[in-house]
């Protein structure tokens, strides 16, 4: 079956684009809260002194309990019987919880030991990462069923990725803000700036709970059977859990993104290294300036990135535009060797664009296409279980971006890299930094387009199976 089948969109499967934009507020409000607690946290260490290898702790033991709560919210989402939906009660309740939570996690006493601050901030945070989990779920697993149109679902992850980037524009900033003279301290500013923050949450947070429809909550409810007790349950549970994991075409997506986006992760402290002690030397100010350059760079041009790849997935087909913006992306990645030099460092910036297209188009495309994985699934089992598809996917993303974060590490010591020698680092340490920096995420990013090459599930099987749907289910 080719990719390059075309159905044209119903207008009753059309999204409003005021609606596109409402779930896009749950991408931002999602987003914001992932990069707010990852960056704030570095105030334990500038504002209280707390060792910076407990602050590193804090940060990856919470995220621990996402493998068990993120399948259990997905599981508890989906088997949801309710005259408000499946999705809806618990993203309204959600948004409110994270965000008042949060706001109440920075509000930190002063003149207490290292050892409170920490038992504090772990049990706030795992109280945080609950609500958000509460949130974050069913929002994702609404946006799966908002539509059963394969080109539509497309244009609405590209509308929330677009969205949801902007909250990585304007992250980068809260430190700043911490700082601010009138605040007085760096701590007391972390807890104005998180009131802020909690207040954003669950003002945009609500929004999608209360305009969006849950267009399969009815046949959900017609699908799923009654519970019967807790043994039924947990084991319903496990049953679900394994199925998802077995089925094909979700696993090789899970693979493919497992790959790019971790290829990606995996090498990002490289970048900062390779331009401070390669392209400058040694020299922290220049190098770091470039740095930002080139991360701004990055983060505009996936803005432009994400229009280009929904406009491309409608005309060539999901499948084939992974193709072209992964492949894109490699040559990025490759040019690295080439334009990070210290004889133009302004070169540094060329492969920023072209790196764009990696995690743009996959974040783009990927939800889309799990949307018509749900749809498949659902033939096979007679289930909707959007809730736990989308939760096993973003759990594979963050167990993977924890592996990464912690490899990544390793393979800098590996190079033989030593931050004590400063800008007299050894030929060979400069050359595997360089190497490792350009060729793995390549590396990676081909491995992701062959995993994806045999992925079944092209338009014209997509509309099969939604005919074959409907006509089960009565409907059209």
């Amino acid at each position: 079956m080719s990719d390059a089948t075309r159905f044209d969109t119903a207008p009753e499967d059309r999204i409003p684009f005021p609606l596109k934009i409402v779930y896009g507020l749950g991408a931002f409000v999602n987003n914001t809260l992932a990069a707010a607690i990852g960056g704030m946290i570095i105030v334990l260490n500038l504002g209280l002194g707390m060792s910076p290898a407990l602050v590193g702790l804090l940060g990856a033991l919470p995220r621990l309990t996402d493998a068990l709560t993120d399948p259990l919210m997905g599981y508890i989402s989906d088997n949801t019987r309710s005259k408000y939906g499946r999705r809806r009660p618990y993203m309204f309740v959600g948004a409110i919880a994270v965000g008042v939570v949060f706001a109440v996690l920075w509000q930190l006493p002063t003149g207490k030991s290292e050892a409170f601050y920490f038992w504090y901030f772990l049990g706030g945070s795992l109280i945080f990462y609950l609500a958000y989990t509460i949130y974050a779920t069913p929002w994702v697993a609404l946006g799966y069923e908002l539509t059963p149109d394969y080109h539509e679902r497309t244009r609405l992850m590209g509308v929330q990725n677009f969205i949801g980037n902007i909250a990585y524009m304007i992250s980068p900033y809260f430190l700043a803000i911490m700082y601010m003279p009138m605040f007085g301290d760096v701590v007391t500013g972390a807890g104005y700036l998180a009131i802020m923050i909690g207040a954003v949450a669950i003002g945009l947070g609500i929004l999608p709970a209360l305009f969006l429809r849950e267009r399969f909550k009815d046949v959900a409810a017609q699908e799923g059977g009654e519970s019967q007790g807790i043994g039924h349950i947990v084991m319903d549970f496990l049953r679900g859990f394994g199925k998802t994991l077995k089925f094909k075409p979700f696993l090789k997506l899970c693979v493919a993104t497992f790959l790019v986006f971790n290829g990606f992760i995996l090498i990002a402290s490289f970048q900062p290294y390779v331009i401070i002690y390669y392209v400058f030397g040694g020299d922290q100010l220049a190098g770091s300036t470039f740095v930002g350059h080139s991360g701004l760079l990055q983060a505009i041009s996936a803005l432009g990135v994400i229009m280009l790849v929904t406009w491309l997935a409608t005309k060539i087909g999901k499948r084939r535009a992974f193709f072209f913006s992964t492949g894109v992306s490699m040559v990025g990645y490759a040019l690295k060797w080439f334009c990070y030099t210290p004889d133009n460092p302004w070169l540094v910036l060329i492969p920023a664009p072209l790196m764009a297209f990696g995690l743009a188009g996959l974040f783009t495309l990927m939800p889309s296409m799990i949307c018509d994985v749900v749809d498949m699934d659902e033939l096979n089992t007679h289930e909707r279980r959007e809730g736990m598809y989308g939760s096993i996917y973003w759990w594979v993303v963050k167990l993977g971006q924890s592996v990464a974060i912690f490899g990544g590490g390793l393979l800098l010591v590996g190079t033989g890299f030593d931050v004590n020698l400063g800008g007299d680092q050894t030929p060979e340490a400069i050359t595997l930094m360089r190497l490792c920096d350009a060729f793995i995420p390549c590396l990676a990013s081909a491995i992701a387009i062959w995993a994806v090459a045999s992925y079944s599930i092209t338009e014209e099987k997509a509309h099969e199976v939604r005919v074959e749907l409907e006509a089960r289910r009565g409907t059209t």
